[in-house]
């Protein structure tokens, strides 16, 4: 896999794209990661950027999560990450290869128009801690498959039982999990962490410094404006999610 390499001043740009599409995240609940994919994509091939990106948003997250940490509510968290981690071994071993993209891609377009413009009278998606084990398995395998687990999460989170620093910090320990078990895929492909140290610390320290900011503003945001902020992200990848299948020839 090809090593990538960055001039001072591109290091520099992508950092601050990178600390930007952190705060973001901490203040919107998501979307930081397609903007943080989106400005990487400028300076380095897709193979080995797909790995950086993972492990940057490893970094990522779980700084998030730290400072939110007396938001953090285990009893979805832990059964989700076990489920993370066997819906991804599964996938990796047995389904990705008869799955195509498109038919996750509209189950998850599906979801989210349900969420964002559903009848008041009909119910949200507010599953109880433990049932967090399924939407683990279905976002390991969705991350394996089309990489689109920001907005599978946010379907999730999208309820008025939740404090907006429980919705960020949970989320985040989530996304964390389910990028955690990607990290045998990178290694498998051939991706060396060691040789590319010195940018995943760098870029790693940008997301976090990014993140530590957004979670300072977020607790100056009102609880309505967070949520409309949410939906409004929300409804952005689910516009981005039904390009892509207009571009696979799904929709037509």
């Amino acid at each position: 896999m090809d090593i990538v390499q960055l001039s001072n001043e591109s290091l520099l740009w992508l950092s601050l794209a990178i600390a930007l599409a952190s705060m973001i995240t901490s203040i919107t609940g998501m979307a930081g990661g397609v903007l943080m994919f989106a400005a990487m994509s400028v300076y380095m091939p897709v193979r080995p950027l797909v790995a950086i990106h993972g492990i940057v948003q490893v970094f990522n997250n779980a700084a998030r999560s730290w400072f939110l940490r007396s938001s953090i509510r285990w009893g979805m968290c832990l059964p989700f990450a076990v489920g993370a981690a066997i819906g991804a071994l599964l996938t990796t071993l047995f389904i990705v290869e008869y799955v195509g993209e498109f038919f996750p891609l509209l189950l998850l377009v599906g979801l989210i128009l349900y969420t964002l413009f559903k009848p008041k009278r009909m119910p949200q998606f507010k599953i109880p801690d433990r049932h967090f084990f399924g939407v683990g398995i279905a976002t390991g395998a969705m991350g394996i498959i089309v990489g689109a687990i920001d907005p599978l999460l946010a379907v999730f989170f999208l309820r008025d039982d939740l404090t907006k620093e429980e919705v960020v910090s949970n989320k985040s320990l989530m996304q964390m999990f389910a990028h955690l078990t990607k990290i045998p895929a990178y290694l498998f492909l051939g991706f060396s962490f060691l040789d590319h140290a010195y940018l995943i610390a760098v870029l790693s320290l940008a997301a976090v410094i990014g993140a530590r900011l957004g979670v300072t503003i977020l607790r100056f945001i009102d609880v309505k404006v967070f949520f409309a902020l949410m939906k409004l992200a929300l409804f952005i990848a689910a516009g981005r999610i039904i390009y892509q299948l207009i571009q696979m020839g799904v929709l037509q």
